[in-house]
């Protein structure tokens, strides 16, 4: 239930579905396994997997969602062995060459006969929707699998105004800044691992673990004109994680002192666990992004269009 990645899009009008409202509309959607000659299928699931019984959970106006894709794995150089072979079949029975239809043609013919017997990857992706903070939240590393979500959920509601943050100043320039002005707000705290780019297509990258950011080293770099893409962040003595230049957020760690918060909850009630889980954490997660947002003098709420 912890979310471990981060990329989240500001509504550019208000988000007014309800629970049942999302219910009903995920419900016409529902994710189904591939048929043996299908290559993927993407759908809604329970939000709690077999834990639960409803594609929407909601808690203290968070609204958490699970989208699952099965996609079968056929591997690239199984058919281009095998669409070479066909190829110099019909080259050598008809003395000519294969034309771009046939080639295309033979390589339909061989992921349909391949199909049936590929295995399938399953992955779920979560996300959150949190109304008065003008968010949704997908936890994923990946900002193509984040758009998929997207344009999922866009397709089951008809509509779905949101978009990127963009703070004025550059996510890059802001963590230069920081590095080079020590302004960082009081709620954060530098990690111990960054990446810098040199100038250019060509210029050089590096990358620090276990380095103290304010040292001379990392002057040095900063002095030479390169600038930060990835940077470790501590925030209010509650999560680590490292923020990126697309302000996506990678490696998020909750600490002790947060988990520590519903030791108190019977380990064997596990729908309530999950649920007192998903209302700290995501509740930890808003503050954060209000926080971080506010380093760049933005709020979500500024993306509401009149």
């Amino acid at each position: 239930m912890w979310f471990k990645n981060l990329y989240f899009f500001a509504f550019t009008r208000p988000f007014e579905w309800s629970e049942q409202d999302l219910e009903k509309h995920l419900g016409e959607h529902l994710f189904t396994p591939c048929g043996s000659t299908e290559m993927s299928h993407f759908g809604w699931v329970n939000a709690l997997g077999k834990n639960g019984s409803s594609t929407v959970h909601s808690v203290n106006g968070n609204h958490l969602l699970c989208a699952r894709k099965e996609e079968k794995i056929l591997p690239a150089p199984v058919i281009k062995d095998m669409l070479e072979e066909k190829i110099a079949l019909l080259e050598t029975e008809q003395s000519r060459s294969a034309t771009k239809k046939e080639k295309e043609q033979f390589k339909e013919d061989i992921i349909f006969e391949l199909l049936p017997r590929a295995f399938s990857r399953v992955t779920d992706t979560h996300a959150y929707i949190n109304p008065e903070h003008n968010i949704i939240v997908i936890n994923t590393s990946s900002r193509s699998k984040a758009e998929d979500f997207l344009a999922l959920l866009r397709k089951v509601l008809g509509t779905l105004p949101v978009t990127s943050v963009s703070p004025e100043k550059a996510p890059d320039e802001m963590m230069t800044d920081w590095l080079t002005e020590h302004n960082l707000g009081d709620n954060f705290q530098l990690g111990l691992e960054a990446e810098l780019h040199g100038l250019g297509d060509d210029g050089a990258v590096v990358r620090v673990k276990n380095q103290e950011l304010d040292s001379d080293e990392i002057k040095a770099h900063l002095d030479a004109e390169k600038f930060v893409v990835k940077l470790a962040l501590e925030w209010d003595d509650a999560m680590s994680c490292i923020l990126c230049d697309d302000l996506a957020i990678k490696r998020v760690k909750f600490f002790d002192v947060i988990h520590e918060q519903n030791e108190d909850i019977d380990k064997d009630d596990i729908v309530a666990r999950l649920d007192a889980d998903f209302a700290l954490m995501a509740g930890e997660i808003n503050r954060f992004i209000h926080d971080l947002l506010a380093e760049f003098s933005v709020k979500t709420t500024d993306y509401l269009e009149d």
